[in-house]
């Protein structure tokens, strides 16, 4: 088998482990976030976070920072795409920025590579010697971090310079997992970083050492891992562990008070939920109520117009039975026939004509029932202990119930507008709340049939209606005022329409308030009317208080007598004595 398919069937047994490990719920360290198989060259992040340099080159840049003054966009070329820019940490999301030799100046991870070759090891059964490369190995040096198999191990103890080291079983240390590698020099394949370059802060090999740091100050790693180590160990359990301890103390309070916060939500979600079940059910309720009273009121009203119906039928029938004899009388009976039949047919269509049904048009008018109506934002009270709305409202206007109110009804003036206001009520005497229903006022002369005023009615939509009109001539009028073609109580009124005050220079009779009948109110020759009092005639008649009279015209009328005194006002020419203003 080839080198390469070697290295495939090596590859897929360490995915295979990986996966199995997976499996157990413990993630593994010899496993890159990104591309999710063992490391390959890892690399440190800023944010200490490992992945394989090749995962590192793949990342969008997040910015660029300025090379030499210019901005140059990731896609210029892949030198600048991982060298002085700025990416996004897989892991933390952090703003991490690229040393400027790219992602070949990062750190290696050498602890991820120590976790990759004792994965391998879990692969492998077979390891091979690291110095001979033929026998398997069955020993590893810890302190240098090689594999031996038996012969080696026993030469490498016989060594001078490695006789002290300690050479552990290879199986014990599996099993305890202090597997280690050592530490190679990219620059020195086969060296070893034992040095620490404290002025370039750098771990180096001894050749290292030897060119490049030759007149820096280097010492063994050894020597001076208790110092870095103590600082590292002192910001670790001085720092961070109790900012650890507070950080994970707080994390603990955020997820009690995320559990509390959702075993509340939960229980006002139940809460919620039973009341709105509830509250539908009362809504249901109250909707099967409303329903209930609706069918009630279609009843009711379809027995009113079947009764109505029924009335109309059989007035129908009367008066066609009626009609039909008398015609049938007329045209087929003889003289005597019809003398002989004259009685008992007149009083039949006499009574029909009298007091037969003959409802009003407007009482049998298309009835578009909007007397009912739902009024939905009205309360409705409680159902079930839940407040709701909506009623069915089915209050009718009752004729015999509505008022009159204002003057205008009784008395008016000739040219001038009277007003009244009606007032509909239902049958309990309420105040109807709403408009909408017909009304019709007429207003006729009754000594002149053919004179009528014209009145206008204004719904307020309170249930009050105004009503005004303007009659053109006095007199005494019938003002029939009808809700639903139906009298109301105390129509029809009699209305007093007077002649308007008209003002008149010249001569009057002093007594005219006296033969007026004690009014203050005198019609003069020229039928018009004048206000006002009167005071003493100054003929022998006392006992007038107040203002004379004014006269329209000084015309000469018939003499009347004083009602207060029974004199005569004639003067000695036969004329009236007048009074000049």
């Amino acid at each position: 088998m080839s080198l390469c398919k070697e290295q495939l069937v090596h590859e897929e047994k360490q995915e295979a482990v990986l996966s199995t490990l997976g499996d157990t719920g413990r993630k593994s360290r010899a496993v890159c976030g990104v591309c999710s198989r063992t490391y390959r060259d890892p690399k440190i992040l800023p944010c200490l976070h490992t992945f394989c340099a090749d995962c590192i080159r793949q990342l969008e840049p997040f910015s660029v920072r300025r090379v030499n003054g210019e901005r140059r966009s990731p896609e210029d070329d892949m030198q600048v795409r991982n060298s002085g820019s700025t990416i996004l940490c897989p892991e933390c999301d952090s703003e991490v920025d690229l040393p400027p030799s790219g992602v070949d100046g990062l750190t290696i991870d050498h602890l991820a590579l120590d976790e990759v070759f004792a994965e391998t090891l879990l692969v492998d059964c077979r390891v091979l010697c690291d110095l001979c490369s033929e026998s398997d190995a069955g020993k590893r040096c810890e302190v240098c971090c090689v594999s031996l198999c038996d012969f080696c191990s026993q030469a490498h103890r016989r060594q001078k310079r490695t006789t002290s080291h300690s050479i552990q079983s290879l199986q014990e240390l599996k099993s305890q997992g202090r597997l280690t590698r050592p530490v190679l020099c990219s620059l020195h394949p086969g060296q070893e970083l034992r040095l620490f370059c404290e002025s370039c802060d750098f771990t180096v090999c001894l050749e290292c050492a030897a060119t490049f740091h030759h007149d820096h100050h280097c010492s063994s790693a050894h020597e001076v891992i208790s110092h870095h180590g103590d600082r590292i160990r002192d910001l670790v359990f001085r720092s961070l562990r109790p900012h650890l301890a507070r950080l994970e103390d707080s994390l603990r309070r955020v997820d009690t008070s995320q559990e509390v916060l959702q075993t509340r939500t939960d229980t006002l979600a139940g809460e919620i939920r039973a009341f709105a079940r509830s509250y539908a059910r009362a809504v249901e309720a109250h909707c099967c109520s409303l329903l209930r009273s609706l069918e009630d009121l279609r009843l009711q009203r379809r027995n009113q117009l079947h009764l109505q119906k029924a009335q109309l039928q059989q007035a129908l029938s009367d008066v066609c039975g009626g009609v039909d004899f008398a015609e049938r009388l007329l045209t087929c009976g003889s003289d005597a026939e019809i003398l002989s039949a004259k009685g008992v047919t007149m009083r039949r269509l006499m009574n029909l004509v009298e007091s037969g049904f003959d409802p009003h048009p407007m009482t049998v008018a298309h009835d578009n029932a909007n007397s009912i109506c739902f009024l939905p934002q009205e309360s409705a009270g409680e159902v079930q202990g839940f407040p709701v709305v909506g009623v069915v409202h089915a209050t009718t206007v009752d004729p015999s119930k509505c008022t009159i109110q204002g003057e205008g009804v009784e008395g008016g003036r000739e040219g001038q507008r009277g007003e009244f206001t009606l007032l509909c009520r239902d049958s309990s005497g309420e105040q109807m709340g709403r408009g909408g229903d017909p009304v019709l006022v007429s207003i006729v002369h009754k000594e002149r049939k053919g004179c009528s005023v014209e009145a206008a009615v204004v719904d307020n939509g309170d249930g009050s209606y105004g009503v005004s009109y303007t009659p053109a001539e006095a007199g005494l009028y019938s003002v029939w005022v009808c809700v639903k073609a139906q009298d109301v109580k105390g129509s029809p009124f009699a209305l007093n329409v007077k002649r308007k005050f008209r003002c008149h220079r010249g001569m009057f009779h002093c007594c005219s308030f006296c033969s007026s009948g004690g009014t203050k109110e005198a019609r003069c020759g020229c039928t018009g009317t004048m206000p006002g009092g009167f005071q003493g005639c100054g003929h022998g008649h006392t006992g007038h208080p107040g203002k004379p009279h004014w006269s329209c015209c000084g015309s000469v009328v018939e003499a009347s007598e004083c009602i207060l005194h029974n004199l005569s006002c004639v003067s000695p020419r036969g004329h009236l004595r007048t009074v000049e203003l």
